[in-house]
């Protein structure tokens, strides 16, 4: 297996990417600790994997949360071999002057402070143990926007390039930071991304951008995060990995 022995801490692990995510970390050997703001959510997943991985509550835009829930992983597992900032959020898809300060905000917070709290929690106790990985999804918005997600496209492009940030300086304590950049998914965010209801219509419209002709699914992601986490990688760093089915070519 090829994640054996590790301990991996997964954002946004109650659905959609975070869920493929904890699950395919857990069949290739690994103990997760599966965090989301769903705790409920994350619970049911937790029991589904089973195999040690335990659920935590955690509202990723807080440090006092982010903080407690490290130190309770690091309490269950003794220690942090993989970190994987997959908890995100966007506004709907529409013009930039109709989103509002309090939901610029929340999109921030989410998807680019949780890395700043993770770090923070996160890092030192890395540092301690001689190593270890850390995963950003960040996503193809950040690379290649387009209208109506400006805000969006903006935190996803700052988590691409806090990525290759820490990177460069993680190296040296031998933690590596690597990034995913999915394309659109099959995931419960999908009608806030396309603004519209997905219809086969709406739906034909998105995947004409698509050279290979459909979204990402959990998996796609899960696979990614799969290799970038395991000693397969070991000289992989300061990378942003597009699972994109070639939606930035």
């Amino acid at each position: 297996m090829r994640l054996a022995d590790k301990i991996a801490l997964v954002t946004g692990a109650a659905s959609g990417f975070g869920t493929g995510i904890a699950e395919t970390f857990a069949r290739e050997g690994a103990k997760v600790a599966a965090l989301d703001l769903n705790e409920a959510g994350a619970q049911a997943v937790a029991a589904r994997i089973g195999q040690g991985t335990i659920a935590l509550g955690c509202d990723v835009a807080k440090g006092d949360q982010v903080k407690a829930a490290v130190a309770k992983t690091l309490a269950a597992f003794g220690r942090i071999d993989i970190l994987v900032n997959n908890a995100g959020i966007s506004h709907r898809n529409r013009p930039m002057l109709e989103v509002d300060e309090a939901e610029f905000d929340r999109v921030y917070a989410v998807n680019v402070k949780s890395i700043f709290h993770f770090a923070h929690a996160a890092v030192p106790a890395m540092r301690r143990q001689g190593g270890g990985v850390i995963i950003n999804v960040g996503s193809t918005a950040g690379i290649r926007p387009r209208p109506g997600l400006t805000w969006y496209n903006g935190s996803k492009g700052a988590v691409n390039i806090i990525t290759k940030s820490m990177a460069v300086e993680l190296a040296p304590d031998r933690i590596r930071v690597c990034g995913i950049a999915p394309v659109i998914g099959e995931t419960a965010l999908l009608e806030t991304f396309m603004g519209v209801p997905d219809t086969p219509e709406n739906r034909a419209r998105f995947l004409a951008t698509i050279p290979l002709g459909r979204m990402s699914r959990p998996q796609d992601i899960a696979n990614a995060a799969l290799f970038l986490a395991s000693a397969e990688a070991e000289f992989v760093t300061g990378v942003v990995l597009e699972v994109d089915g070639g939606r930035c070519v």
